[in-house]
């Protein structure tokens, strides 16, 4: 094998070492950076314990809120099934005829003595008159009959017997008699007469207004109604449960639909009483009972009457309106509701009219 030529390789270089020269003065490291890892988890704990602290305090503040709203709803006796109500009068005629004058309209607010409706008074008027003329053709009867009884008492009994001066007193006395039926019957003539207008007994509206002039009135029987203004009261359907919260004259607050302002009330009664569907009898007077008994007992409702201490003016209220009833504590609390009144001892027999009414 032939050597490689020595010529061709690479020429080595020989650096002359310098004469040695001072080091520089050793530099200090930087500071090391901050650890990213701990900062991150630091601020990851203190994000979870901000949660938990926000979440308990939502928590106990949902639970505040409840409890009050709980204590607010058991503590206090308040109820939106309420209703407005009052008194409706049912206009009825006592005589019938043609209507010919109705001087109101479909609710329009009538005073007190306003006229409301005119049945003809032609043939009441003729009845008057007729009764009229009885009257006095009884009065001359009587006159006559009387005058007669005594001329013949006034006579001996040569000139009249006995029997004859009896009979001419009875005469009399017949005569007095038809006298005074013939003014009753011109007394209920002239009613009868009277009662061809109908006017209103009380201050309030004209309801369901549906006769018109023409009509043919029917004694007996409803031909318009009035609503006493004058009557407004709101009945609170409260629960069973709530009734040793509430005594007569407690002041209400009452809150309309559809009204923001509240009004003011009092309480004036509470039901005694309201529909049992056991104590119904059937046709053989039986008791019904019911044979589906629930486990869930649901609480009666009963009704408590509320009267308005002062309805503002321009309040629109009518018959049926709904509210919402709450009922606060007064000073002065009446005794328990549900308490039921003691009777004393009795100490001696009861005898005769003293014995109790048997209910």
């Amino acid at each position: 094998m032939a050597k490689p030529d020595e010529s061709l390789s690479t020429p080595q270089i020989r650096v002359r070492d310098s004469p040695a020269s001072p080091s520089p003065p050793p530099v200090p490291p930087p500071p090391a950076p901050p650890r990213s890892g701990s900062a991150r988890t630091r601020r990851t704990r203190l994000a979870r314990i901000t949660s938990v602290l926000v979440t308990l305090f939502a928590v106990a503040l949902a639970g505040l809120g409840s409890w009050w709203m709980w204590t607010v709803y058991m503590g206090t006796a308040w109820t939106r099934d309420g209703t407005v109500l009052a008194y409706i009068i049912t206009k009825t005629p006592e005589v019938s005829g043609l209507i010919v004058s109705l001087p109101v309209k479909a609710d329009q607010f009538v005073h007190k003595g306003d006229v409301l409706m005119v049945i003809e008074p032609t043939d009441f008027s003729i009845a008057v008159s007729n009764a009229e003329a009885v009257v006095a053709k009884a009065k001359a009867n009587v006159l006559n009959a009387q005058a007669e009884a005594e001329r013949r008492l006034h006579l001996t009994d040569l000139s009249v017997s006995a029997e004859q001066q009896q009979i001419y007193v009875a005469s009399a006395q017949e005569a007095q008699a038809e006298y005074d039926q013939d003014l009753s019957l011109l007394a209920q003539a002239r009613v009868n007469l009277a009662r061809t207008k109908l006017y209103s007994p009380v201050n309030g509206y004209i309801t369901n207004l549906k006769v018109q002039v023409g009509d043919y009135a029917t004694a007996g029987q409803r031909v318009l109604s009035v609503v006493d203004t004058d009557s407004f009261w709101v009945n609170g359907y409260f629960l069973e449960t709530q009734l040793d919260d509430i005594h007569v004259n407690d002041p209400a607050k009452i809150r309309l639909l559809g009204h923001r302002t509240p009004l003011r009330g009092h309480v004036v009664g509470i039901s005694r009483g309201i529909e049992v569907p056991n104590a119904q009898s059937d046709a053989a007077g039986l008791a019904t009972v019911n044979p589906v008994f629930t486990w869930i007992r649901l609480a009666q409702r009963v009704p408590v009457r509320i009267e308005f201490d002062d309805i503002p003016p321009g309040l629109t209220l009518a018959v049926g309106l709904t509210a919402t009833v709450e009922i606060e504590r007064s000073a002065q609390e009446g005794p328990p509701v549900m308490q039921a009144p003691t009777r004393p001892a009795a100490t001696a027999p009861l005898s005769g009219n003293d014995s109790p009414a048997q209910h």
